[in-house]
């Protein structure tokens, strides 16, 4: 049964990934139709993500009421209506609004479940289910780019991926008793602790560190998926619908180096694991920024998506060896809404640093994130090792 439970987990992260690179695949398209600026992607993506750090944040207190169950298949049906909601607006205003939902759905089930893998499943299956985030992530600007190349509409490919979210929902619905576990193994991994308060979390020594590595990977992550295509266009003069797809690159990386790192992790521990990605990640970023050609850039994507792969998971699965079982479900609640406000902050930023001065910042901007991302892991790291020496 836990076995079969690991496979509705693995879905449920593909449902996790198939809306979160849509807008960027097809906003170039998108904003030109809806008569509103490049940089209004932002706008829709800070409302997402400000949904989804209000529901990381009370992630704790709703998954031991409801369970990790009911919070997933609920945060996916939610998912499932806004992007349907998506697929019937013919307006900037609509889609605002259907943003809201859509990002109050993505919160807590991905700290309910990230926490849920952390304590009961090993670091290779961690990596491998963000591989199946990957492979959502992926495959959303696939279905949208060749939608618009048939010569469909972005409304359509957000109907599309809502219908296949729905069918994901059914599964989850019917999954639910797999859920269900002894009250001693809730125990022993420390689930039954109370809540922590925001103030309480802060307070744990590296917590402030961590918090940040997070903001940065995902600020660097969202900034490289919403504008990898706006930036083929207008650096390298790729045509919109064809963009689409090769913004997918980016994605494709995560999902093969998440692959990879399943069976890399059974070598090297998870801070090696992290060291690992942040140097891959540098060498992506520096592809993207040399002018060698638009084939140089659309590899630097896959690159930088190589390197990305390792961090999030790895990060994630080593929170409860870092900071205790019984403190894991809060703090990484609190990392997730960290990471969202990354992702809150950064893509619209750059958009407006791209309308202000150039699109062609676009790896410059990734790099100073990643030097403040990966020097707060490596104190964090520092901090931790001075804890246990203290003990």
């Amino acid at each position: 049964m836990f076995q079969l439970l690991l496979i509705v987990i693995y879905l449920a992260f593909i449902s996790l990934g198939l809306p979160d690179s849509l807008l960027g695949s097809a906003w170039p398209t998108m904003y030109q139709e809806l008569g509103a600026e490049l940089s209004y992607a932002g706008i829709l993506s800070a409302t997402i993500s400000a949904g989804t750090i209000i529901s990381a944040l009370l992630s704790d207190r709703l998954t031991r009421r409801l369970g990790a169950g009911k919070i997933t298949a609920i945060s996916v049906g939610m998912t499932a209506a806004a992007l349907w909601g998506f697929s019937a607006s013919h307006s900037f205003l609509a889609l605002w609004l259907w943003a809201i939902p859509y990002g109050l759905g993505a919160g807590s089930v991905d700290a309910a479940l990230n926490n849920y893998v952390a304590l009961h499943y090993e670091s290779r299956h961690m990596s491998w289910l963000h591989c199946m985030w990957g492979v959502g992530a992926a495959t959303g600007p696939v279905i949208m780019g060749h939608i618009l190349t048939a010569g469909g509409t972005w409304n359509t490919g957000y109907r599309t991926i809502s219908i296949l979210q729905i069918g994901l929902t059914a599964i989850l619905i019917f999954s639910l008793p797999l859920w269900k576990k002894p009250e001693n193994q809730e125990a022993a991994t420390g689930e039954g602790a109370k809540a922590l308060s925001l103030p309480q979390i802060l307070r744990i020594p590296g917590a402030p560190q961590i918090l940040f590595a997070f903001f940065c990977y995902c600020a660097l992550e969202g900034t490289a998926g919403l504008w990898a295509a706006s930036f083929l266009v207008r650096v390298h003069g790729v045509d919109a619908s064809v963009a689409a797809s090769y913004a997918s690159m980016f994605y494709i990386g995560i999902t093969v180096g998440r692959f990879l790192s399943g069976f890399i992790t059974m070598k090297l521990n998870d801070p090696q694991m992290i060291r690992l990605g942040y140097a891959i990640q540098a060498i992506g970023i520096l592809m993207v920024l040399l002018p060698l050609g638009k084939l140089t850039a659309i590899i630097g994507l896959i690159v930088i998506g190589l390197g990305c792969a390792p961090v999030y998971p790895c990060i994630i699965h080593s929170t409860p060896t870092l900071f205790g079982a019984d403190r894991s479900q809060a703090l990484i609640g609190v990392q997730m809404a960290s990471a969202y406000i990354g992702t809150l902050c950064a893509p619209p930023l750059f958009g407006l640093l791209a309308n202000a001065i150039s699109v062609r910042l676009y790896p410059w901007f990734m790099a100073v994130i990643l030097a403040l991302g990966a020097t707060a892991y490596l104190t964090l790291l520092r901090i931790i090792e001075k804890e246990r020496d203290d003990i």
